[in-house]
Order: C-alpha cells, then structure tokens, then sequence
C-alpha cells in the first residue's frame, strides 16, 4: 500500500520533515516514491512552517494513497491556509 507520511531530518534537537509518498513497508526515511513537500516544525522568523505541492497530493490521493494520521492534518491546515 502506498501511504503519504513524514520522514524526519535535520539534526538532533532540530527536526525537519519531509513529506513522501512510500510503500508502506519501506522503513520511515527509507526508500520513497516522491517528496510533495516539507513541514518545519521549529520555524522561527520568517521561514515557511509548511509546503505542500497540493497538486501532487491530490494526484497520489486520487491513485489510492493513504496518508498517515499526522499527515491528514497537516494537509488540512495547508487547505485552511491556501
């Protein structure tokens, strides 16, 4: 099963993640499909907190994808927010 979920980066204390789509039995910053985007959860200033590329989203979806709890709603507040 394909799923949409987040695969983390940066550094220790300094999370990044990616959003990606994956198969689901690929390890959590494994070997993916696509990134559709980004969410910084430590942004300070006037770095972006999230991107998401809501056309490729939609298209993944659309194909059977199933995104992961947290990644549901960060698509959600991506849509409240475009």
């Amino acid at each position: 099963m394909v799923t949409i979920r987040l695969a983390r980066g940066g550094s220790k204390k300094r999370p990044f993640y990616h959003l990606t789509v994956a198969n689901s039995r690929n390890a959590r910053d494994g070997r993916f499909v696509e990134r559709v985007g980004f969410f910084n959860p430590v942004a300070a200033g006037g770095e972006p907190r999230l991107s998401v590329n809501q056309e490729r989203v939609s298209y993944w979806l659309g194909q059977g994808a199933q995104p992961s709890e947290r990644v549901a709603s960060l698509l959600k507040e991506a849509q409240a927010s475009a």
